[in-house]
């Protein structure tokens, strides 16, 4: 077999770029090779404009003309900027110090910025321009394209919880029938947790570092001893809208990002929890699945509608969570003031979250695909009165009624219950009349406590 030289979606070796690529693409421009460098040509520039600001003797402030053309730099990154950083890398073997030469050769043919080269990555690590990229990949990754995809889940689960809530369903703890809920009470339910996920993703402070090769501002001070160059950095830092960390070795440790990715992995794990059960309900007819023209539910079995996309979602939730957890507990270990290992996990920040994407964009479809099969849940439920055993000892506990447990659990345990016999025993019990008239009028389908008020509440 013959293979093209160059990548196409058929070739890639990770679905990512292959069979997904079309599902990932938000993520392209912030998380892909190209993005990483972008980033660092903002980094740099940021810091070489704060350089030019601190009133320096040998650095003048820039005029507005050297800010502009700076800014141009950043705002139009394009792929052919980033093939000629690459380009610059073959030679040098570094990819920071291949985005500082190609920063001075695009300036190079300014007077007033060509003048001011050697301020580009002054007193510069390459982990201060990496750690402080990622920072900004990351954020912007969680706020433009994490967050509003996980909230188009849960306004979806928000959304079925409200129209469901009066649907009354019976509810199976150990997979055995259980007190009654509603439909949309388990939606809610779903919908309550992925929110307050959501909030703990939104919540991590993302943090960066511009100290130096070991933390300590060295560099700086032997060239600057008068600046306070701790503030400088917080300065430059904010106004990236990023938090210093002020405490750190040559690399930024990395805790803040697996606090982000432990919250992402435990949205993934709710997300998950949501796919097996409602594929479970599918299997138990509770839930249709609207068809699409041409589609092909098996090669050998015409008849098949198979839960397909909450498959796929499970499935690639394990991928995603499989690297976010490796990313937060290498990420935050780095051998004395500083090892390499870092460096080449951290090229996979796309990885996991490509994985993410694909997972809640597959669940997201197979909710808009969901009908409620109203005659199968009303007939499930229906025909298991052995669940009111549980309102009945509760009420029989109420007046003192001997053993009412055990009284319920001898009608009722592993052999169900016809409604005439449930009424029947009722009937017979020594208790108030109102009591035993709210027992009589009881179904299985009004025994659902607040579930709807719940459902609706959420």
């Amino acid at each position: 077999m013959q293979i093209a030289d160059h990548l196409t979606q058929l070739n890639a070796l990770s679905p990512l770029d292959g069979r997904y690529a079309s599902r990932c693409d938000a993520l392209r421009g912030l998380l892909s090779e190209a993005g990483f460098m972008a980033h660092r040509v903002e980094v740099e520039v940021a810091w070489l404009v704060a350089l030019s600001d601190a009133g320096l003797p040998e650095l003048a402030p820039f005029s507005a003309g050297a800010r502009a053309r700076l800014t141009q730099l950043v705002q139009h990154f394009s792929e052919a900027d980033a093939e000629r950083i690459k380009e610059i890398e073959r030679v040098t073997n570094h990819d920071v110090k291949a985005v500082e030469y190609w920063l001075k050769e695009r300036v190079a043919d300014d007077a007033e910025l060509a003048r001011a080269a050697e301020f580009i990555h002054f007193a510069c690590t390459s982990e201060d321009i990496n750690n402080t990229s990622h920072a900004l990949m990351l954020t912007r990754s969680r706020d433009h394209v994490v967050l509003p995809r996980l909230r188009e889940v849960l306004a979806k689960l928000t959304a079925l919880a409200e129209q469901t809530a009066e649907q009354p369903m019976l509810s199976r703890t150990h997979g055995q029938p259980a007190s009654p809920t509603t439909l949309g009470k388990e939606f809610a339910n779903v919908a309550a947790r992925l929110a307050r996920a959501i909030a703990a993703i939104e919540a991590v402070e993302p943090l960066a570092k511009l100290n130096g090769a070991t933390g300590n501002y060295n560099a700086h001070l032997s060239a600057y001893p008068e600046i306070d160059w701790p503030e400088f950095s917080r300065q430059v830092l904010a106004g990236l809208g990023l938090t210093q960390n002020r405490h750190t070795i040559q690399i930024e440790p990395h805790d803040w990002m697996a606090a982000l990715f432990d919250a992402i992995g435990r949205a993934n794990t709710i997300v998950l929890d949501l796919d097996r059960d409602i594929w479970g309900y599918i299997a138990l007819g509770y839930f249709k699945q609207r068809l699409k023209e041409g589609e092909v539910g098996s090669s050998t079995m015409p008849h098949k509608v198979n839960p397909i996309d909450f498959e796929n979602s499970e499935g690639n939730l394990g991928l995603a969570n499989a690297v976010l957890r490796h990313l937060s507990e290498k990420l935050p270990v780095s051998r004395w003031q500083r090892d390499l290992t870092d460096s080449t996990v951290l090229r996979n920040l796309g990885v996991g979250l490509g994985y993410c994407l694909v997972a809640w964009d597959a669940c997201l479809r197979g909710l808009n695909k969901l009908e409620v099969n109203t005659a199968a849940i009303d007939a499930d439920i229906d025909a298991c009165w052995e669940v009111l055993a549980e309102p009945v000892q509760t009420v029989m506990r109420r007046f003192g009624l001997p053993q009412p447990y055990e009284q319920l659990k001898a009608l009722t345990r592993g052999k169900g219950i016809t409604e005439s016999a449930l009424r029947e025993f009722i009937a017979g019990l020594e208790l108030p009349a109102d009591a035993k008239a709210r027992l009589l009028a009881m179904t299985p389908r009004s025994y659902v406590g607040l579930a709807v008020s719940l459902a609706r509440a959420v």
